[in-house]
């Protein structure tokens, strides 16, 4: 009786440690209108003169959308131009936000742009980081297990997939003013953030530990 307890939780083991999710493929506008905005975006902010809007991942970015469905969320996304209710960072650019991944609320995983898009979701970073966004993010709606789950999924396939050096929650973004990897021209262009939590961040980091991402830079005010 042991013998097949143990060879029981043994077929267990493997089975969880070997599970792989679906990711969707459900691809957000990108129309003529979103390629010039991304190639001048990249220009503009960032100095990068390319004729396509391709980027080389160094780094994973987790994000929550504070809308409360996936419908919503990507209804937001989905538009090449930025609608009116963003006109803090309309003057920027005309492009619209969006990420790479949309995880909704029961951990389904959407490819909204191919991994090696440019897509706008964080700060002077964009030409080098693949954004994750989290469906809800409130205190209503806050990010879920399922959500955990495939984050930490999603961040071992493309760790494994590409060169990657750091993983980043959104509110840390700005560690990275003074790294090589920082881009953006205009010192008077930030927003302060949030997402995805440190407590999120937390549990992401501890999961995927092995997987010996590079610390990141230390904050001015603790040297």
């Amino acid at each position: 009786m042991r013998i097949i307890s143990y060879y029981f939780l043994l077929i267990i083991l493997f089975v969880s440690c070997t599970t792989t999710k679906t990711i969707i493929e459900q691809p957000i506008t990108f129309n003529d209108e979103r390629k010039i905005l991304t190639l001048e975006y990249l220009e503009n902010r960032y100095g990068l003169e390319q004729e396509t809007p391709q980027i080389i991942p160094k780094m994973i970015v987790l994000h929550w959308t504070v809308i409360p469905t996936f419908e919503k969320s990507f209804e937001a996304f989905n538009p090449a131009s930025l609608p009116n209710w963003r006109p803090d960072i309309k003057d920027v650019s005309g492009l619209n936000v969006s990420s790479q991944f949309l995880v909704d609320r029961d951990g389904t995983i959407y490819r909204l742009l191919p991994e090696t898009t440019m897509a706008r979701h964080v700060i002077g970073l964009n030409h080098c980081a693949i954004g994750v966004e989290n469906v809800g993010g409130t205190d209503d709606l806050p990010l879920t297990k399922a959500q955990l789950k495939s984050n930490i999924w999603l961040v071992k396939y493309l760790k494994d997939k590409y060169d990657i050096d750091y993983l980043i929650g959104h509110y840390e973004y700005t560690l990275f003013e003074n790294h090589p990897l920082w881009l953006e021209k205009d010192d008077g262009y930030r927003t302060k953030k949030t997402d995805p939590g440190p407590d999120f961040m937390f549990k992401v980091r501890k999961a995927v530990k092995n997987l010996e991402f590079k610390e990141l830079p230390k904050n001015p005010s603790e040297n």
